[in-house]
């Protein structure tokens, strides 16, 4: 009999908070998320796969494997599931020019999905979802629209990645795990 190892060798999730950088290392001296992971994950260089910027929080995935990461970041390849809070009144005019897009100096950016969860206040939550990732993409697309109330920028005040592809964020903040090998197979799998 041998043992076998339901969990996956070539991923590992990390439900990183607010306030840690997706870097190896930082000049700034700011916490990195290498910091939340044990040390091996580091010295045997799991890179993450993708971003979240320093305020941002959420599900983020680390391999070795060159090739999972560029079929989980190619641009159409992969569906991200964000819920965010943003300050001001979004309206269904609003929706719209997320899902038609905004230019920026990025390129065209853009939502699949647009969908109000609730409000509160002048917030409102929305669930987000797109199929590529550009720097600060959700923040800007949002922060290129002015609410119609107050006449300012929207803003993203929260943003939480919960999902990439079939695999949805199940662990606690600043906790790590492994991906089981059956959700490894449906993460590349069904993307």
């Amino acid at each position: 009999m041998h043992n076998v190892s339901i969990n996956s060798d070539k991923l590992l999730v990390l439900n990183k908070p607010k306030g840690y950088v997706v870097t190896r290392s930082d000049e700034l001296g700011r916490k990195t998320v290498y910091e939340l992971l044990p040390k091996w994950v580091f010295d045997d260089e799991w890179m993450p796969i993708g971003r979240l910027d320093l305020e941002s929080k959420g599900l983020l995935l680390f391999t070795q494997d060159g090739k999972i990461g560029n079929a989980l970041t190619k641009p159409g390849n992969c569906l991200k599931v964000y819920e965010i809070w943003v300050r001001g009144y979004v309206t269904d005019e609003h929706i719209a020019q997320a899902l038609r897009g905004v230019q920026s100096k990025h390129g065209l950016l853009k939502a699949l999905l647009v969908e109000k969860i609730s409000k509160g206040g002048a917030k409102t939550k929305l669930k987000i979802i797109i199929n590529e990732g550009k720097n600060r993409h959700i923040r800007r697309l949002f922060g290129a629209m002015r609410d119609p109330k107050f006449d300012t920028p929207l803003k993203v005040l929260d943003l939480k990645r919960v999902s990439i592809g079939s695999f949805k964020l199940d662990i606690e903040i600043s906790k790590w795990r492994f991906l089981s090998l059956e959700e490894e197979k449906n993460l590349l799998e069904n993307k």
